[in-house]
C-alpha cells in the first residue's frame, strides 16, 4: 500500500509539473502564429493555431484564432491550386485544392476548382486538348480571331506610269494588272470613257485618280483584291468597310472631358455610332476605317496629361518695434492724491473709591464729537502724499517670419495653401415672436459661428503655355488677430490682413518679388505737470515722454518651376489630308506606299519587282549561262531569285549581267528572244541614240516586263517608248517605267488592254533613247524578262546585250 501511494504521489507531482510546461508550448505556438498571420503567411498560422488549440481546446482565444485562419488558409490553398492549374500542373494543382477542402469543409469554391480540375485530368487522359477555360463561349473564339480591316497589298510596289483615253473599266483592270490585284465590280456599275495620264504614280494614287476621273469609288475586300462601284452615299453605306474600335482614355476622366472628346469626333469627322463610358474612362467608335484611324489620331493629339508646374512660394515678414519711455510722473490731482484726511483723539478717566484708578482712550478716523470741535488743532488731521513715479524704459524689438511653401498644382486647376487657425465669429439673429411682451422678458437669441482662416491663405491657378512660360492668378492673404472688441456682449476678433490679388506672367525659373506691403507706425507722447513739462531739460523731472517706432514689411517670392510640359509630337501639329467634306479618306505618303517595295524578293512578286543593283561590268564570254527558274504554276506569277553581292552596305546595288556565252549578239535557242538593234553602237560624248529592243518568237503575248541595265557613268537613260507589236492591231498599249538613274537600271512594262487577244510574231517592243556622257565602253543588257499571256501565265524568254563605244 505504502508503494502505490508513493507512485500516485509521483505521478501527481509529475502532471503538476507538465501542466504549465503544456500552457507554455501552447502559448508559444500562439505567438508564432500570430507572427506567421501578420506576414501573411496564413498556412503557417494555420498549423500553429491548431497545435496550440489541440493543446488546450477549452482556452477561447486559442479557439477563435484557429477558426479564423482556416478561412485564409484555404483560400491561400486554392489561390495556389490556380496557379499551378494555369501553368498545366493540373495533379499538383488538384492536390492544393484537395487540402483546401480538408482544411475548410465548408469552402465550396474549393470544392468547385477540384472538380473542374478532375475533369481536365480526365480528358488529359482520353487525349483531349486542354481547355483552361471552360467556360468560354465560341463567340469569344470568334472575336479573338477576328481580322482587323483589311489592307491592300498588291504583288508589285513599282510606280505606275500610263497614258491611256479608254473605257474606266479598262483602265482598272490594266492597272489591276500592273500591280497583280484582282478587279471586281459592282452590278450597277456604269463605264464611262476618260483620259489618264500617270506618271511614276503610286497604286494607291493611280486608283485614287481613277476613282476621281470617273466617280467611282473602290474598297479592298482581300489583300489582292479591289470592289468598284459607282460614288453615291447609298453605295458608300452599302459597301464601305466598318470598323469597331475601343479607346481608353489615359488621361482625360471627367465626365465634361470625355463629352467633349465625344463631340469632338462627332464634329469633325462625322462619326454617328460614338457611344461614351464614363465608368470605364472609354469610347466606342464604329466607322470607316480611315474615319477610325482619324479618330485614333485625335484622341491621341486631345488626350494628353495636363503639364504640372511647381510654385516655391516664400512669404518674408520683418517686423521692427522700438519703445522709449523716459521722465518722472507727478501727482496730477488733489482730488484723489494728496489726501487730507480729519481725525479724532479723545481720552477718558474713571476714578474709584477702592483707590484703584483706570483710563480709557479712544481714537477714531473721520469722525468727532460735537463737543471737541473747540479743541481742535494740527494733530487731528492727516495728511497722505500720492507717489511719484520714476520711468526710464527702451524696448527694441527685431521680429523676422519667413514661410517658404511649395504648391504643385495642374495646368488651369486651383491649389489652395492654408497655414495658420480657424477662428469662430459670432452671428445672432433675433427672434421678435418668442419672447413675452410686457412682462420684461428679452426675446431668444439664436447664436451661429462661421469659421474664418486667419493665417497665410494662398490661391494659385496656373497655366503653363507651349514656350514652358507660366501664367499665375494668384491671391494671397497674410492675417492676423489684431485685438478682440465687444459686440453685444460677445467678444469678437479684430482681423488685420494684408492681401494681394493679380496675374502674372513668368518664365520658368523666373523670380518674381511682391513687395510693397509694407507698415511703419511712428507715436510719441508727453505727460506732465503743464508748462513746466515743455522745459527742454527740466521736463524729465516733471513729466514723462514716449516714443514707439513700429516697421512692419510682408515680402512675397514667386519661382515657377514646370515639372510636366505638353507632349507633342510631330504627328500632333501636322495637317493631315482627310479627304473631303462628305468622304473621310486617309492617304499614305508615295514613302508609306512604296516601303513594301524594299523588302527582299518573295516567291509572290513578279518581276516587276527591281532587285537590288549593282555596277555593270563586261561579261567575259567563258560566263555560264544564267540559271533560270522553273516555271511557276499557271495564274501564278513568275518568281524573282534575288542576286548575292559583296557589295559594301550603303551603295545601290545593280544585278550583275549575265548574257549567255557567245550569244552576246545572236539568238539563244529556239524560243522566244529579246535582243538590241542595233548590237554595237559607236558614238561620240554628249550625243543621243535610240536603240530599239526586239522581240522575236512570240505567241500569244499580252504583257511583256523587262529589267534592263547599263553602265550609268557612260550613259544616261533620256526616255522610254513603246514599240509597235503590242498594238500593230489597234490596241493602245500601256507602258509602265521606274528608273533608278544612280544605279543604271529601268524596270519596263509594256501590257495590252485586259479582255484583249495575244499578239504572235516578231516586232519591236521598247525603244530607249540614250545620251552618251562620258568616253569609255558600256553595256547595255535584258537582265531578265519574261512574256504573259491573257491568262497571266508566263514564259521564260531569252535576253540578250549591246555594246556601246562612246568616243
Amino acid at each position: 500500500m505504502k508503494g502505490l501511494k508513493r507512485l500516485g504521489m509521483i505521478a501527481f507531482l509529475i502532471l503538476l509539473t507538465a501542466l504549465p510546461a503544456l500552457a507554455d508550448k501552447a502559448s508559444s505556438l500562439y505567438s508564432r502564429g500570430k507572427d506567421a498571420e501578420d506576414r501573411q503567411n496564413y498556412e503557417q498560422a494555420y498549423d500553429l493555431y491548431k497545435q496550440a488549440y489541440d493543446l488546450k481546446p477549452k482556452d477561447l482565444r486559442y479557439r477563435a484564432a484557429f477558426e479564423r485562419s482556416k478561412l485564409y488558409a484555404a483560400a491561400a490553398k486554392v489561390h495556389r491550386g490556380q496557379t499551378l492549374r494555369d501553368a498545366g500542373k493540373l495533379a499538383e494543382a488538384l492536390a492544393e485544392f484537395e487540402a483546401a477542402r480538408q482544411i475548410d469543409p465548408s469552402n465550396f469554391v474549393a470544392q468547385q476548382e477540384a472538380q473542374r480540375t478532375r475533369k481536365l485530368l480526365d480528358d488529359a487522359q482520353k487525349g483531349l486538348p486542354p481547355q483552361t477555360n471552360l467556360n468560354q463561349p465560341k463567340l469569344s473564339e470568334r472575336v479573338a480571331q477576328a481580322a482587323g480591316p483589311v489592307e491592300l497589298a498588291p504583288i508589285s510596289q513599282a510606280p505606275i506610269t500610263l497614258k491611256l483615253v479608254e473605257d474606266s473599266k479598262n483602265i482598272y483592270e490594266t492597272i489591276g494588272k500592273l500591280a497583280g490585284i484582282n478587279v471586281l465590280f459592282d452590278p450597277d456599275y456604269t463605264s464611262r470613257r476618260i483620259r489618264i495620264e500617270l506618271n511614276g504614280v503610286t497604286l494607291e494614287q493611280a486608283l485614287h485618280i481613277v476613282a476621281l476621273e470617273s466617280h467611282t469609288f473602290w474598297r479592298p475586300i482581300t489583300p489582292n483584291t479591289i470592289y468598284v462601284a459607282q460614288d453615291s452615299q447609298a453605295k458608300r453605306n452599302d459597301l464601305e468597310q466598318q470598323v469597331l474600335r475601343t479607346f481608353y482614355l489615359g488621361n482625360l476622366s471627367a465626365s465634361t472631358e470625355i463629352q467633349d472628346v465625344t463631340n469632338t469626333l462627332r464634329t469633325i469627322l462625322r462619326l454617328e455610332r460614338v457611344q461614351q463610358l464614363p465608368s470605364q474612362n472609354a469610347i466606342v467608335v464604329r466607322g470607316t476605317p480611315d474615319q477610325v484611324a482619324m479618330a485614333e489620331k485625335l484622341i491621341n493629339d486631345i488626350d494628353k496629361a495636363r503639364p504640372e508646374v511647381v510654385v516655391d512660394v516664400a512669404v518674408m515678414q520683418v517686423q521692427k518695434e522700438k519703445l522709449r519711455n523716459l521722465g518722472i510722473t507727478p501727482p496730477f490731482s488733489t482730488s484723489q492724491n494728496p489726501t487730507i484726511q480729519l481725525q479724532s483723539n479723545t481720552s477718558s478717566s474713571t476714578n474709584s473709591s477702592s483707590s484703584t484708578s483706570s483710563s480709557t482712550s479712544t481714537s477714531s478716523t473721520g469722525s468727532i464729537n460735537l463737543n471737541d470741535l473747540a479743541n481742535l488743532d494740527a494733530r487731528n488731521f492727516v495728511l497722505t502724499i500720492p507717489a511719484v513715479t520714476v520711468t526710464a524704459l527702451a524696448n527694441d524689438s527685431n521680429t523676422k517670419v519667413l514661410e517658404n511653401p511649395q504648391v504643385r498644382a495642374l495646368d488651369g486647376q486651383k491649389a489652395t495653401l492654408k497655414i495658420g487657425q480657424r477662428v469662430p465669429i459670432a452671428t445672432g439673429s433675433f427672434s421678435g415672436t418668442s419672447g413675452v411682451s410686457g412682462l420684461g422678458i428679452n426675446p431668444l437669441v439664436n447664436t451661429q459661428f462661421q469659421y474664418t482662416d486667419v493665417g497665410v491663405n494662398i490661391e494659385i491657378t496656373p497655366h503653363i503655355h507651349m514656350n514652358r512660360d507660366v501664367t499665375l492668378k494668384i491671391s494671397m492673404e497674410i492675417s492676423s488677430i489684431v485685438q478682440y472688441q465687444n459686440i453685444g456682449g460677445v467678444n469678437q476678433p479684430i482681423i488685420g490682413q494684408r492681401k494681394i490679388e493679380h496675374e502674372i506672367r513668368l518664365r520658368e525659373g523666373e523670380v518674381n518679388m511682391l513687395g510693397g506691403i509694407l507698415e511703419e507706425t511712428e507715436s510719441q507722447s508727453m505727460t506732465g505737470i503743464p508748462w513746466l513739462s515743455s522745459v527742454p531739460i527740466l521736463k524729465y523731472l516733471f513729466g514723462q515722454s514716449s516714443k514707439d517706432h513700429v516697421n512692419n514689411e510682408i515680402v512675397f517670392a514667386l519661382t515657377p518651376h514646370v515639372v510636366r510640359a505638353v507632349d507633342l509630337s510631330e504627328l500632333n501639329t501636322r495637317a493631315i489630308d482627310v479627304g473631303t467634306s462628305n468622304v473621310v479618306q486617309v492617304r499614305m505618303t508615295p514613302q508609306a506606299a512604296a516601303a513594301p517595295a524594299q523588302q527582299p524578293a518573295t516567291p509572290q512578286q513578279t518581276p516587276l519587282q527591281a532587285p537590288p543593283l549593282a555596277t555593270p561590268q563586261s561579261a567575259p564570254a567563258q560566263q555560264p549561262p544564267p540559271t533560270t527558274a522553273p516555271a511557276p504554276a499557271p495564274n501564278q506569277p513568275s518568281p524573282v531569285q534575288p542576286q548575292a553581292s559583296t557589295q559594301q552596305p550603303g551603295t545601290v546595288q545593280q544585278a550583275a549581267v549575265t548574257p549567255p556565252a557567245g550569244a552576246d549578239l545572236g539568238r539563244m535557242g529556239t524560243g522566244p528572244l529579246l535582243s538590241f538593234d542595233p548590237p554595237l553602237i559607236n558614238q561620240p560624248a554628249g550625243a543621243t541614240f535610240t536603240i530599239n529592243v526586239n522581240l522575236t518568237g512570240a505567241k500569244n503575248v499580252s504583257s511583256v516586263p523587262a529589267q534592263i541595265v547599263y553602265d550609268p557613268a557612260v550613259l544616261q537613260l533620256v526616255r522610254v517608248d513603246s514599240g509597235e507589236m503590242l498594238s500593230r492591231d489597234g490596241q493602245t498599249a500601256a507602258l509602265v517605267q521606274r528608273e533608278d538613274p544612280s544605279g543604271g537600271m529601268v524596270q519596263v512594262t509594256l501590257t495590252r488592254p485586259p479582255s484583249t487577244m495575244g499578239i504572235n510574231g516578231d516586232g519591236t517592243v521598247f525603244r530607249l533613247t540614250f545620251m552618251a556622257k562620258a568616253a569609255g565602253k558600256g553595256i547595255i543588257a535584258i537582265n531578265r524578262s519574261v512574256l504573259r499571256d491573257p491568262n497571266q501565265q508566263t514564259t521564260e524568254v531569252a535576253g540578250s546585250q549591246a555594246v556601246v563605244t562612246v568616243r
